[in-house]
């Protein structure tokens, strides 16, 4: 069975910084471009940040110079790495995988809470 697990949620200050990972079981990780979602109360899950296996990135434009997200292909494993945090970005942030073939498998992880306190 495919897991993602995701850790490193938690509360933090606004300005602070977190570090979150995803570890990936079962897949042919280097196939699957990865992602990091997140969704506050009340709102639609959205994307943050997603990297290719040939680690190119994108952002969300509200995250852009304050997130980074990285991958290590021999861990199977994606991090996110968040910098000044603000109170707006406080959510449920999770992982997703999307296989590169066409129609292809997509996974999710059951997410981890970040809290940030103002």
């Amino acid at each position: 069975q495919v897991q993602l697990v995701e850790s490193g949620g938690g509360l933090v200050q606004a300005g602070g910084s977190l570090r979150l990972s995803c570890v990936a079981s079962r897949i042919i990780y280097r196939d699957y471009v990865m992602y990091w979602f997140r969704q506050a109360p009340g709102k639609e899950r959205e994307m943050v940040a997603s990297i290719t296996s040939g680690h190119y990135t994108a952002y969300q434009a509200s995250v852009k110079g304050r997130f980074m997200i990285s991958r290590d292909n021999a861990k199977d494993t994606v991090y996110l790495q968040m910098n000044s945090l603000k109170p707006e970005d406080a959510a449920v942030y999770y992982c997703k995988a999307v296989s590169t073939i066409e129609d292809g498998p997509i996974y999710w992880g059951q997410g981890t809470q970040v809290t940030v306190s103002s």
